[in-house]
């Protein structure tokens, strides 16, 4: 414990801040786990629970130009919808709980989730850790206050160790932080009420999920090597052919040597040879874009698009896209790779935020844009279903994140047991 106690107090002597939000909420939440955990140490002791072993060139990976255009086009998509907090299917508002107060309560813990993150920067990083390593993790601590319920950080999923022997009672720890080079005794123990893991591709065998980039690493790996030997063949750095000098002594060949060296080679100058024999060029390759391999690289990046469930059209290859394939295309990656993305966040959120954190369990948390891919078809297909009588008005405002009408036409906010953005 002293231990962590002292890099935590470490940590926020070189950022400055103190993880801790004014008001009420002071006393009662503080963020336990650390930020950041990998700047503290390389090393890394084996322990008793597991720990997944993450290759740290997934991070690297993640940078590049590829994998981050693949990352990004479902990060940006998720991050940017908009969303809203309502009463869940079935549940019947009680007799002296307010409803509206506790879905403004909750929408701020949502939107304020602590002192220096908003929802979206706080989403982002869990989305990246979930693509890159299959785990994405947010620590939750209530608060007691009313207004502001819980408070959410973002904690690295590499430095979580899953407990394997966690019998699925509230007070026994699940999930436990241990700092590379951190014994696993000073680790901080955390319950599952305490954290939100999302696991990516979950699996029975093992309590890890499997990250797309841990998909396509293969694929990655082999992409960059084909790119570096590529741009060293464009350069001219890597030389395909050879000067042949029939029946040269090895005086006259280590003298034309250090000619070439001398006076040709990176000057420009036009060589002048004058021999008995013409010189012969051996060309070691044919000389042409195929020596730069971009079928196989374009091969490779379609395999990246496929573990992240993409169109490679997405990715910038686009030598087999029309106009009748691109709305199609488009549609097939909303509903292949960022609705189940954002369908799991909400069911974390509505699960182990609102129900086991908070004890809110009436209350979920949805996107407004998983309907349908376009404004224009979600409002065609709400306008046919209020025309068949399916859906009432205040049902119709309830899918957009609005309050319902009044009787006099106005929204009121007050009564609404659903706050919209």
């Amino acid at each position: 414990m002293k231990i962590r106690e002292q890099l935590h107090e470490l940590w926020r002597q070189a950022t400055g801040s103190t993880d801790i939000a004014a008001g009420a909420a002071d006393a009662n939440a503080e963020r336990k786990t650390l930020a950041l955990p990998a700047i503290l140490s390389p090393m890394q002791l084996p322990g008793q629970s597991l720990t997944k072993p993450t290759p740290i060139n997934l991070r690297r990976f993640a940078e590049t130009p590829v994998v981050r255009r693949a990352i990004n086009v479902i990060k940006d998509r998720v991050a940017a919808m908009d969303w809203q907090v309502r009463v869940r299917r079935g549940c019947a508002p009680d007799e002296g709980t307010d409803f509206a107060a506790r879905s403004v309560a909750l929408r701020r813990a949502l939107e304020e989730p602590n002192a220096v993150d908003s929802f979206r920067t706080l989403i982002e990083q869990v989305i990246e850790d979930a693509l890159t390593g299959g785990h994405g993790a947010i620590e939750m601590e209530p608060t007691g206050d009313p207004e502001r319920p819980a408070m959410l950080w973002a904690v690295d999923g590499a430095s979580i160790r899953i407990n394997p022997r966690w019998d699925g009672q509230p007070d026994t720890p699940r999930y436990a932080q241990v700092v590379p080079g951190q014994l696993e005794s000073s680790g901080v123990e955390l319950r599952d009420e305490q954290l939100i893991y999302v696991r990516m591709n979950p699996r029975s065998f093992t309590p890890f999920g499997l990250g797309p980039l841990e998909v396509a690493f293969e694929s990655v790996n082999q992409f960059l090597s084909a790119h570096r030997f590529a741009g060293k063949l464009a350069a001219n750095s890597v030389a395909q052919y050879a000067l042949w000098l029939n029946e040269a002594t090895p005086a006259q060949h280590d003298r034309l040597i250090r000619w070439w060296q001398d006076e040709i080679e990176g000057t420009g100058r036009v060589p002048l040879l004058s021999t008995e024999q013409k010189p012969e060029v051996l060309r070691f390759a044919q000389g042409t874009d195929a020596d730069l391999r971009l079928a196989w690289q374009e091969f490779l990046i379609r395999m990246v698009a496929n573990a992240f469930g993409l169109p490679p059209l997405l990715l910038g290859l686009e030598s087999d896209v029309n106009r009748s394939t691109a709305a199609e295309l488009a549609d097939e990656a909303f509903r292949g790779a960022i609705l189940p993305l954002a369908q799991l966040i909400a069911g974390h959120i509505t699960r182990d935020l609102f129900a086991k954190c908070i004890g809110w369990r009436e209350f979920e948390f949805v996107f407004n844009d998983l309907n349908a891919r376009d404004e224009e078809t979600e409002l065609a297909v709400q306008v046919q279903l209020l025309q068949a009588g399916v859906l009432t008005v205040d049902e119709v405002r309830a899918m957009r994140g609005l309050a319902p009408l009044g009787q006099g036409g106005t929204a009121q906010v007050s009564a609404s047991p659903e706050v919209g953005k």
